[in-house]
């Protein structure tokens, strides 16, 4: 699909196209719908990046939640989105040995506890090990400093799927 596709869709069929763009969010798409045409690809991620910010912290906190924990239970269950599968997959996070695994586990759940949302990082280009490393080194983080981090990685991650969507 080309931007101006995405342009000529109505309400519904865009919604549907990149409802999933923030994961589990599809309020997203719907508060830039309106906002249609987009020129490209910057200027689509821009606005639902705006709507993100313009929603506010409870809505912010609620699209947090809806992320999956790397490697958690939903991975294990085979419950995560087409996106996240293949992304978690990239990062080889289904490949994590058992010792590998009961140490993302543990500091997935610290870093939940202790923030309340779980961890987020667009894993594109990263390996378990400098996951692993990340996630270690980001539970000592003020929590508004991880709150930032975490919508930054949300960002980065709609910007991937936006480009695996439409091409760059």
């Amino acid at each position: 699909m080309n931007i101006d596709e995405l342009n000529a869709l109505e309400l519904g069929a865009f919604t549907t196209q990149l409802g999933s763009i923030f994961e589990h969010s599809p309020w997203v798409a719907e508060d830039v719908w309106p906002l249609r045409p987009f020129v490209g690809i910057d200027d689509l991620h821009a606005a639902m990046c705006k709507a993100v910010i313009d929603a506010g912290e409870d809505a912010q906190l609620a699209l947090l939640r809806a992320h999956p924990q790397l490697a958690g239970k939903a991975a294990l269950r085979g419950e995560l989105t087409a996106e996240s599968t293949r992304e978690q997959q990239g990062a080889g996070l289904d490949q994590c040995s058992p010792e590998e695994f009961a140490r993302l586990h543990a500091l997935n759940a610290q870093y939940e506890r202790r923030f309340g949302f779980p961890y987020i990082l667009a894993v594109r280009g990263h390996t378990r090990d400098s996951i692993l490393a990340n996630l270690a080194a980001r539970i000592d983080n003020a929590r508004d400093e991880e709150f930032a981090e975490a919508l930054h990685q949300v960002e980065r991650i709609a910007r991937f799927r936006l480009e695996a969507l439409i091409g760059r």
